[in-house]
């Protein structure tokens, strides 16, 4: 039998991991984490593993991954082979790049469009909304 210390409710594991209780039943309908069965007249119990899987879901989460993505890496624990965990990285790190690329022409757009603002234009009343009106 499980020691009382390794042992979590539902509502325990989400207050633990930061997330809420739905959050958890949401990973468990996705395949992201187990659901343990009841047993007879009883709770569901989580384990430190269990916390531990939702950590790192949150951890992958944070650094952009889909959920198809993190549902790949966490294949990694069942014996899939590093150099496809590597290739999911490698092909998340390369739209993470193109994003920035995206935001930084963003970026000078608008610092272009502020600068014309702060020079002032007779002709239009605000080169900002002009811009945005001539897409």
């Amino acid at each position: 039998m499980k020691s009382q210390e390794s042992v979590l409710t539902i509502g325990r594991l989400a207050e633990d991991v930061g997330v809420n209780v739905e959050t958890i039943r949401f990973y468990q309908r996705k395949g992201l984490l187990r659901e343990p069965p009841r047993p007879p007249g009883g709770i569901r119990h989580y384990t430190a593993e269990d916390g531990a899987r939702l950590k790192f879901i949150k951890s992958a989460q944070r650094l952009g991954f889909s959920l198809e993505e993190i549902h790949h890496l966490l294949l990694l624990d069942e014996g899939m082979r590093c150099s496809k965990a590597a290739q999911i990285a490698e092909d998340h790190l390369s739209e993470v790049r193109a994003r920035l690329q995206d935001l930084q022409r963003i970026e000078n757009i608008l610092a272009n469009l502020l600068e014309q603002c702060s020079r002032g234009n007779k002709d239009v009343a605000c080169p900002l909304i002009a811009a945005l009106q001539a897409d």
